[in-house]
């Protein structure tokens, strides 16, 4: 296994490139998890609410005017110069922004009422210690959300498989059991639970080297008609579609 050090410099090098198609993908604002991930963060006028690997700064902005002021965090300076450039575009004053590690927050305890990730876990070495350090940040009270892709226990070796040829900086997908045993252990309370179904375009998410192997694996799933890789993938006149399975877990802190 690579070292946390060499991982995170994949993850630089991954987003750096992909950070401006990253921030223009539709499937990333889609309205309907937007307004999921809003209500499972639950924020207000005068709270501070932190966005931890927040990328190109989609989920932050959409909470800025709801908070009282919002911070998103992001190792990859590319993507963080991504949501100073949707801030601006948004009109938003009340936003920062830094560079940085989810597994170091370079915050005091207890600095945040909300503190949210979407889409990130999948990239970490040890989750356990990102949403450990999103509790560590979160005040008494407050709330930590997490939301990512949770592949069935059954197609998760499956799901990692096509993500890793997808995407580099892959490490593993946890199952939804396996995203709520993270709050388990660190003692957290449930807040709430959800759950949605993100429709994806294949050919908008891969890098053209990785194309020929990602549909040489989409088109055998297809036409064994098991759902191997759980996506519910499917062929479509303008390309193959699947379903990107995403869980939201919030905790009371």
């Amino acid at each position: 296994m690579p070292s946390s050090t060499d991982h995170e410099q994949r993850i630089v090098e991954q987003f750096s490139r992909w950070a401006k198609p990253f921030a223009d993908l539709p499937l990333h604002a889609d309205g309907d998890g937007m307004a999921r991930t809003l209500a499972a963060c639950d924020p207000g006028a005068r709270m501070r609410v932190l966005d931890v690997a927040c990328g190109p700064g989609i989920v932050a902005c959409a909470l800025a005017p709801h908070a009282g002021h919002v911070t998103g965090i992001d190792l990859t300076p590319a993507m963080i110069e991504q949501g100073r450039q949707r801030q601006k575009a948004l009109a938003l004053k009340n936003m920062d922004w830094q560079v940085g590690r989810a597994t170091a927050l370079p915050f005091a305890d207890a600095s945040f009422d909300r503190v949210v990730t979407r889409y990130s876990l999948h990239h970490m070495t040890d989750p356990l210690a990102v949403v450990a350090e999103m509790l560590r940040v979160c005040r008494p009270g407050g709330r930590i959300v997490v939301i990512d892709a949770t592949p069935a226990p059954e197609c998760q070796a499956a799901y990692d498989r096509m993500e890793t040829l997808r995407d580099p900086s892959h490490t593993n997908a946890l199952t939804r059991q396996q995203l709520r045993g993270l709050g388990s252990t660190l003692g957290l309370v449930e807040a709430a639970t959800d759950f949605y179904r993100l429709d994806a375009r294949l050919d908008t998410l891969a890098d053209a080297g990785d194309m020929a192997a990602l549909t040489a694996m989409f088109e055998a799933d297809i036409a064994g008609g098991e759902d191997r890789l759980g996506v519910a993938a499917r062929k479509a006149d303008d390309d193959i579609h699947f379903l990107f399975p995403i869980s939201i877990v919030a905790w009371q802190r």
